[in-house]
């Protein structure tokens, strides 16, 4: 079981992962916005932040770099739905984990699931 916070501005996305990640025996917190992922992240240790890219207000870029200045070792995995090969090289660069594409092929998102928690611990 893993700790995830998951930070999407789209609620039925935010909705139907946290339900497919909580049947899969981890426990998921989720934030709507960048300043509500930051505060939860600094008031508590998650294993995986699954993060957004396109959010209005603080973008998932700004918010992984301050995710990263809080937390360097946690693994954020990057969701986007507006990919471009530059954008998911600069999450890399910023420290993402890695970034995955909307609409969210759920294998593919445990696998990365899998190998992010591999990686621990992150505090």
């Amino acid at each position: 079981m893993a700790r995830l916070l998951i930070v999407d501005d789209e609620e039925k996305v935010r909705v139907y992962l946290a339900r497919l990640l909580e049947r899969r025996g981890h426990e998921v917190e989720t934030a709507a916005d960048g300043e509500s992922a930051i505060a939860r992240a600094a008031g508590r240790d998650f294993d995986v932040v699954l993060l957004d890219i396109l959010m209005p207000g603080m973008s998932g870029m700004e918010v992984l770099t301050r995710l990263k200045t809080l937390k360097p070792k946690m693994p954020v995995i990057m969701l986007t739905g507006n990919l471009s090969v530059k954008t998911g090289v600069d999450s890399l660069k910023q420290g993402a984990f890695t970034y995955l594409t909307k609409p969210i092929d759920l294998k593919r998102l445990e696998e990365t699931l899998e190998e992010a928690l591999e990686h621990g611990p992150f505090v």
